[in-house]
């Protein structure tokens, strides 16, 4: 679904592939109550944040949980919509609201015909360490 797609960009007409790179739960990276899922879009870093409130509101108003393999298609299918309208700009974060993070859940579990039907999160490489794929260096960690 929207862990792995191509998409035309709606101002140059260019083709982009954008590839799921991975989840962090922001606290950790830069302070912020959110959950950062990472894109390769043709190669280049995109972070879509949700906010980690938007996992409160689910379980409170549906008794459904958001995994991590939902946030990753609620990320992704955010990134393909915003491409698609034009509202894409190039920038390297994108953030999410708690409503546009529960009406993308909601429109993912309906186009998969329910949460057992999402697809499954691909390893990237299991030998790799993910601060190294992803490119950052975690808080305390000596810089490179």
């Amino acid at each position: 679904m929207y862990e792995d797609f191509t998409v035309t960009d709606r101002w140059t007409g260019e083709p982009l592939h954008c590839v799921w790179k991975g989840t962090i739960v922001a606290i950790a990276t830069r302070h912020a109550d959110a959950t950062d899922i990472r894109f390769a879009v043709n190669g280049k870093p995109v972070w879509i944040a949700l906010p980690n409130r938007a996992w409160v509101e689910q379980k409170r108003r549906t008794g459904n949980v958001i995994t991590d393999a939902l946030a990753a298609q609620i990320a992704g299918r955010y990134l393909k919509t915003a491409i698609e309208s034009g509202y894409d700009n190039g920038r390297e974060i994108y953030t999410m609201t708690i409503d546009e993070v529960l009406d993308h859940a909601n429109a993912v579990v309906r186009e998969a015909g329910g949460t057992t039907r999402l697809p499954s999160l691909p390893i990237i490489h299991q030998n790799e360490q993910p601060e190294k794929e992803l490119g950052i260096r975690l808080p305390g960690e000596p810089a490179a």
